[in-house]
């Protein structure tokens, strides 16, 4: 037997009374959090779910999350995590595409009516026949008629359970992609792929009982439920919730809870340098930040940089994706770090940069990165096509184009989906971000590739300035070119505000392109 519930059953005794997750004013220890997970893995069975059965989840970083989430393991169930940014004909898609057959769903805010959207995709659903609404106030009713809240199912139900057996390649989630190139598809991970994941990188990270680390990165998603929430229950560490990242109430929870472990995308980093209040002290944070972990996206070498000068801490950057649960590679600290790699392939798990041919390239050329190991998911649920296109002999295709050094350090080129061929010449748009960030005008910046008669694809940036800062298009073309090879440069440059991003910080390129 195997089940991630382990984590949370063996430190439920180990440290009982210790903090496991705090949001606001509301602490929930590791017995407390057992405890609540035992009740609702109770009443999920009382209403006839089955091991096997899906069971989706749209929730903020709250407490609530880890509690559902571990309930469902517990009863055997598969757990769906839902972007909380999710309208009502996208969480239609993912509770049929799922096969989901209940759906917990957390009450939103006036803001983001997440439980107006989802009940209203569930009644839609064909499948789906359990509505649990999440609500803010666990004694609040629902707002649904006739629909059930968390706190219903859960009252007057067992803290006592004894957890299903599953064995360790059963599924114990599906988590969709981004869906940045067409329909979303549901990766299964399996109750190993997810233990290994998180106890490999506890390993190098060294987390501890008494660190505590601050979880702003969205729980649905494969990062943060993880490198955060499963290794955090692992280890017994205390996880501080913030269910979306401003930098400023960032700052102040970092230095209220004394928070030892940061991990974020590079846009976090990015508006810890340049969007906090003037009166924030970044050496506040310093006295006892001792970690801080960037993944999700590639890091710019300015952020990297800037992020030092401001806080006197490196960022360990590391690579992975839904689909290797999530960790492949990371510049561990035991082994060293090089800045703008992704670093070296964990423990095992292999790693190669392959041609269009499949055949291994040489060192310090590009190639596509591969890998197989205990981290490759059991593939994408009810796509066998996808499945054979993606995995070849144990080793999954992950896009994304890399070079290794003679050190054996990997650095991210771009996507190849992402990549723009101008007049027949290959151009990596995560080149010329580095390149324009360098100014001191810009802020943060986005390139891809626009349609052109001539060239096929021309080259167009999106970007966005520091404050107070002025430069005009052709002043900045002319500054990039210089330092850039000529077919590479922006032709066309368009100044915003502020770039759309995901629920993950995310620079979502689809809308840009849209």
């Amino acid at each position: 037997m195997l089940n991630v519930t382990t984590f949370l059953d063996d430190s439920a005794k180990r440290y009982a009374d210790k903090p496991a997750f705090t949001f606001m004013d509301t602490t929930l220890t590791f017995a407390q959090l057992n405890a609540a997970a035992n009740q609702i893995a109770n009443g999920l069975v009382s209403q006839g779910i089955k091991k096997g059965d899906k069971v989706a989840l749209s929730c903020l970083n709250l407490p609530y999350f880890p509690m559902v989430y571990f309930g469902i393991l517990k009863m055997g169930g598969i757990v769906v995590p839902l972007s909380v940014l999710l309208k009502e004909e996208e969480i239609l898609f993912h509770l049929e595409n799922s096969h989901a057959k209940a759906y917990f769903c957390f009450e939103g805010t006036a803001d983001l009516p997440m439980g107006q959207m989802g009940f209203t995709a569930f009644n839609n659903a064909s499948r789906c026949e359990h509505f649990i609404n999440i609500m803010g106030n666990p004694a609040a009713p629902s707002p649904f008629e006739d629909e059930q809240t968390l706190g219903a199912l859960m009252i007057a139900k067992s803290p006592i359970f004894d957890s299903l057996a599953t064995s360790a390649e059963d599924t114990a989630i599906i988590v969709y992609t981004s869906g940045t190139t067409g329909q979303p598809k549901g990766a299964e991970l399996t109750h190993s792929n997810l233990v290994m994941n998180a106890m490999v990188c506890q390993e190098f990270i060294h987390i501890k009982p008494d660190d505590t680390q601050l979880v702003v990165l969205p729980l649905f998603h494969i990062f943060a439920m993880t490198v955060q929430m499963n290794m955090g229950v692992y280890k017994g560490t205390h996880s501080i919730l913030l269910p979306r990242f401003d930098a400023n109430d960032a700052y102040n929870l970092m230095v209220k809870h004394k928070v030892t472990i940061f991990a974020g995308v590079p846009t976090m980093y990015w508006g810890m340098i340049n969007n906090m209040d003037a009166s924030c002290d970044p050496a506040k944070i310093t006295e006892n930040l001792r970690l801080a972990v960037s993944g999700g996206a590639a890091l710019p070498l300015a952020v990297l940089n800037d992020f030092k000068k401001l806080y006197k801490l490196d960022i360990f950057e590391g690579y992975g994706m839904s689909e290797g649960s999530p960790v492949v590679t990371f510049n561990q600290p035991d082994i060293g770090r090089k800045p703008g790699s992704i670093g070296t392939n964990i423990w095992g798990v292999q790693v190669k940069l392959t041609d269009d041919n499949g055949n291994e390239v040489a060192q310090g050329e590009k190639g596509e990165l591969c890998y197989k190991g205990h981290n490759v998911m059991k593939g994408y649920y009810n796509r066998p096509n996808a499945n054979t296109e993606t995995i070849t002999d144990g080793w999954l295709h992950s896009g994304d184009i890399a070079i290794q050094d003679e050190d054996g350090f990997y650095f991210i080129v771009d996507r190849t989906k992402d990549m723009i061929i101008r007049g027949g010449l290959n151009v990596y748009p995560r080149q010329v971000e580095e390149v324009m960030i360098e100014h001191e005008a810009v802020s943060l910046v986005a390139v891809i590739g626009i349609p052109d008669e001539q060239m096929g694809e021309e080259i167009k940036a999106f970007v966005v300035l520091n404050a107070g800062m002025d430069i005009s298009a052709d002043e900045l073309k002319t500054w990039t070119k210089k330092r850039i090879a000529s077919y590479k440069y922006p032709r066309q440059i368009e100044f915003m505000v502020a770039l759309p991003m995901s629920a993950t910080g995310k620079i979502l390129k689809k809308e840009l392109r849209a």
